[in-house]
Order: structure tokens, then C-alpha cells, then sequence
């Protein structure tokens, strides 16, 4: 470890004792019991964990819980451990035969920890503000929400839009008479934990909520600190934390009084392609558009099939991973005809096919003169992202593509990324993703999600299907179609914009006698997924 290093963990070890110190709670490394909250002595029921990221706002109407259960506040409906859909502060709901509007009821026992009791016209004013910041949270498709009673909400939609349940599985609610400027750092909602302190770029608090209508939970206190990967494992190792997300790389740290837990996730890594050609064409910020290289459908269908996804999880992530094949595996949305197999032979094939020949003994095929050698950057100081380029192009280098890996700023990734390839990184627990990244209106756009000029009208009418369509159910097999319908669609078997590779483990040290309960299925990112189930943690020994 160099000093750096050496210098951040200090510091991160001498923050979390002195945030310790500051909220009156016992080093949880220490033989004593943490601080009782409530409960008979020597019970544990006290948590601390580290994260690498911390949230931008507690406001959901702003992002806070997107894509995951936001914990302060309750939703309308949640998501179990299979990722299907339950009543939450709904108690069920009715659409119109035209899909256009959905009347929610509501339960009658749920309250803010204000004391004041949540009613349907705090969900419509919610949803309207949702709305209205514009933000993470697309509701563009919502005309109105509207308030028919104390009980009954009224949600009424410009167009059919099954993705409705899946955005307000994640939104929660906000109370109307208490929300203001200050509200996403000072919360209150009617959720599993109430909100206590916000120490930027230190630590959030928060505690149980004792009138939880689900129940108070077991797990008093908890308290989120922010630390590098390094400082993290440092905190585990001194006894500090409860609750550590790690890396890949350090996740065969064995530490006395821990356990790791390889957590699920569909947060994958591969290569966006750029599919058309270099004809001189910019975006409207200037960035270059196209590749020769990658344009060519064999050339990015040859990298796909040439790939041992097995191997480069071992390698790259330590064993922490397993292959990926689409931007969403293991979804109920995902459909498993995008899986394909390692076949070397077939990728050299698909090269000789269409021309490609290694005319001067270099070990890079070319055609008509041109090299099958192209750029692919990843964000610099991502070792994840670097080790698993480096080591799929050396797996590729053996079919006769060169594929230089370069660490670079996100700036810079942002001006090169629909001109050359990028490692980059996806996995949602909703289906939106797959329409933002696949639609053709949304190529080429100063954003993350369709760099590669993707279109495709096929596809398009897929997407607009399951946009559209009524039930999760027919939602669900047109996302499949999108991926393939048996001659074409975004997998690598098909127009393969995107050649994944592998999807990662969250790696997570655990205090042994911590219950972390069943987690589900982690999108993309560290931190907020571990949390969504808090309210089923609990100290077993």
C-alpha cells in the first residue's frame, strides 16, 4: 500500500472514531454492547456501514430511492425478493380498459413521524412534484395526479405506460404540509426509519421508526458512513464497521469476525460500439461520431462470441462476478435466448467470412486495408473497469482484433464515446433502462445511454409495445423481444451494439451474527441497494 493510501485510511479510521465519539455510540469493535436503544441490555440492535457514495438528496421526488426502496418514506407498491410487485401504502388498485387511468387505494393506518396521517392527497402532491423537478424519476407520461378522497388517488396518463408501477415502486412519499427547500436533508415520511442526522461526506443517521404500520424494526439504529474501498476494509479489520461494501479485489481478504457475501447484481461491465461509420459527422456539442472498425457487424459479433466470460470474472473480478449477457440478467424482463456460448472457431469464422485476413503477419486482421484495431476508455482509477478490459482484449487479440484500453477522464469519455468504444457499466432493477438505452430518438444524445447511434425500427416498435402495454406480464415479453424475436434486436446474437461481459458480485463484509435478511437482485452502483431491506436486518447472535 502506498502512502497515500496509507495517509486515506488514517484519516478514514480517524474520522469513524470521532463520529462515534460525537454520536455518544460505542465503537462497535469494542467488547461492550453498542448503545441500547429501548431494548433489554446486552441485545444488540445497532448497526454501522460503510459505503463508498453517498446520496446527492433524501428527497425521492428528486432520485433518493430510484430504483430501490427509499426507506424514510413508504411507496405505493414494492418490489419482494423476486423483484414482483406488492401492495405497500396501496392496499390495490384498478386501470381503465384503456390503460390511460389507475385508481389507487390506500391503507388507513400508515402516518408520518410527524403524527400526521399520510392520505391520497399527499401521494398526488408527491407525484406532481416527481413530476415537475424533471429529474431521475420520468414521469413525462402522467397528466395528473389527483386526489378523489382521503383513500383513493387518481392517476391519469397521457398514453399507456406500464412502467408506471415500476417508477412508483421507488417513489416515496412525501408529505405534503411539511415539504420544502430543506426537505431532501431533513425528511420525515412514514417509511421503516426516520431520519436523524445528515454530516456531508461524513455520515446519515437514522433510526426505527417505532409506528411503522409493517412493524418496528429490529435493527434501533443505523448509521452510514462514507469511505473509500480501502479506508472501508481498514474499518473492518480495526472492528469499526458492521457492514462493509468492498471490491472484487479485496474480497478474499479473510478478516477475524466477518464473513463476505458475494451479493447478486445485474450492475454489469462491457463495451459500447459504435455502429455506424466515420462519415465526418458531429453531435450537436461537437463530439465525432462513428468507427469503421466497429460498424462492421462481424467485427463486434466476433468479440462477443470470442469472449470467456468465466474466465474474466475469475481473472478480473477475483471470482466476484459471473457472465453477463444483456443489460438486465436474472430480470423478469430478461430474455434468455440472449445467452450464447464461447466459440472462438465462430468469431474467426465470422472474420474470414466477411473478408477479414491478417495480410502482413501482425496477428490483426484487416479489410480493404483497414486494421480491426480500435480504442476502448474506461473512466481513470476504476480498477474494476480497467482489469476487465485488459482482460477481454487479450482474450480478443487471439481472433485478430485489437482493441487499445486507455484510462481517461468521464469529460473526456463523454467527448469519445460515439466515436469509440467504452467500458461502460448498466444493470437496473426496472425495465426503463432498456428503452432508454435501445430507442432510436435517444441516440446520440449528450447522455450515457445510446452513444453507439443504435437504431433500429424493429426494435423501436418493441420498445413502444412494451411501453404500452397493460399488464407486467405482456410488458415483460415485448422487453424479451426487444432482445431478440429470432432474426434480430440488441443481443449479441442480433445487432450486438453492446458486447457484455460480466455482471458483478457486490462484494460485502458482514459482521458475523449480522442478518442482512434476503436481498434481491442489486442494480447498478454501491450503497442505497444494501439498505432497501433494513427493516429485515437483525442481530442473530
Amino acid at each position: 500500500m502506498n502512502t497515500k493510501k496509507v495517509m486515506t485510511v488514517l484519516l478514514a479510521l480517524v474520522m469513524v472514531l470521532s463520529l462515534v465519539a460525537c454520536t455518544g455510540e460505542k465503537a462497535p469493535g469494542n467488547t461492550e454492547a453498542p448503545q441500547q436503544s429501548n431494548s433489554a441490555a446486552g441485545v444488540k440492535d445497532s448497526v454501522v456501514i460503510a459505503i463508498g457514495s453517498e446520496p446527492e438528496t433524501l428527497d425521492p421526488t428528486k432520485g433518493w430511492g430510484h430504483g430501490n426502496a427509499p426507506i424514510v418514506q413508504s411507496t405505493l407498491v414494492k418490489y419482494n425478493s423476486e423483484l414482483n410487485f406488492e401492495n405497500d401504502l396501496a392496499t390495490g388498485y384498478e386501470l381503465s380498459d384503456d390503460g390511460l387511468v389507475w385508481t389507487f387505494t390506500l391503507r388507513d393506518d400508515a402516518y408520518f413521524t410527524d403524527g400526521e396521517k399520510l392520505t391520497a392527497a399527499d401521494v398526488a402532491f408527491t407525484l406532481e412534484t416527481a413530476k415537475a423537478a424533471q429529474g431521475s424519476v420520468d414521469l413525462t407520461y402522467m397528466e395528473s395526479a389527483v386526489a378523489k378522497d382521503d383513500s383513493t388517488v387518481v392517476v391519469t396518463l397521457s398514453k399507456p405506460t406500464s412502467i408506471l408501477l415500476n417508477t412508483l415502486a421507488s417513489v416515496g412519499i412525501v408529505p405534503e404540509h411539511a415539504y420544502g427547500e430543506d426537505y431532501g436533508i431533513d425528511p420525515i415520511g412514514s417509511g421503516p426509519y426516520k431520519f436523524v442526522e445528515w454530516r456531508a461526506q461524513e455520515q446519515i443517521v437514522f433510526t426505527a421508526n417505532e409506528n411503522y404500520y409493517g412493524g418496528e424494526p429490529a435493527i434501533k439504529k443505523v448509521t452510514i458512513v462514507f469511505m473509500s474501498e480501502d479506508a472501508a476494509l481498514a474499518a473492518v479489520q480495526s472492528g469499526q464497521v458492521d457492514v462493509a461494501y468492498s471490491t472484487a479485489t479485496l474480497g478474499s481478504t479473510a478478516v477475524e469476525g466477518y464473513h463476505v457475501e458475494a451479493l447478486t447484481s445485474a450492475d454489469n461491465r462491457g463495451f459500447t460500439l459504435p455502429v455506424l461509420p466515420d462519415e465526418g459527422k458531429t453531435t450537436e456539442s461537437g463530439a465525432p461520431i462513428g468507427n469503421d472498425v466497429t460498424s462492421k457487424l462481424e467485427i463486434r459479433q466476433a468479440i462477443a462470441y470470442a469472449i470467456d466470460r468465466q474466465q474474466v470474472a475469475e481473472v478480473a473480478l477475483n471470482g466476484f462476478g459471473r457472465p453477463a449477457y444483456s443489460e438486465n440478467d436474472g430480470m423478469p424482463w430478461n430474455n434468455p435466448e440472449v445467452v450464447i456460448e464461447t466459440d472462438v472457431d465462430y468469431a474467426k469464422k465470422l472474420l474470414a467470412d466477411a473478408g477479414w485476413v491478417d495480410t502482413d503477419g501482425d496477428g490483426i486482421v484487416e479489410k480493404d486495408g483497414l486494421k480491426a484495431e480500435f480504442n476502448c476508455v474506461y473512466p481513470s482509477g476504476d480498477s474494476v473497469r480497467q482489469a476487465v478490459a485488459m482482460a477481454t482484449a487479450e482474450q480478443v487479440l487471439a481472433v485478430g482484433i485489437k482493441i487499445n484500453v486507455e484510462g481517461t477522464s468521464w469529460d473526456d469519455i463523454m467527448k469519445r464515446m460515439f466515436s469509440e468504444a467504452v467500458m461502460m457499466g448498466w444493470g437496473s432493477a426496472i425495465p426503463n433502462e432498456t428503452y432508454y438505452l435501445y430507442r432510436s430518438e435517444g441516440a446520440l444524445l449528450d447522455d450515457f445511454y445510446n452513444p453507439e447511434g443504435y437504431m433500429n425500427e424493429t426494435t423501436d416498435a418493441y420498445l413502444a409495445a412494451a411501453m404500452e402495454a397493460l399488464t407486467p406480464e405482456e410488458a415483460n415479453k415485448n422487453w424479451q423481444l426487444v432482445q431478440w424475436d429470432g432474426s434480430t434486436g440488441t443481443a449479441m446474437k442480433g445487432e450486438c451494439p453492446w458486447v457484455w461481459i460480466v455482471n458483478l458480485d457486490h462484494v460485502t463484509f458482514v459482521r458475523d451474527g449480522l442478518s442482512i435478511g434476503e436481498q434481491s437482485i442489486h442494480p447498478h452502483g454501491h450503497g442505497v441497494p444494501l439498505i432497501q431491506n433494513l427493516q429485515e436486518w437483525e442481530w442473530t447472535e
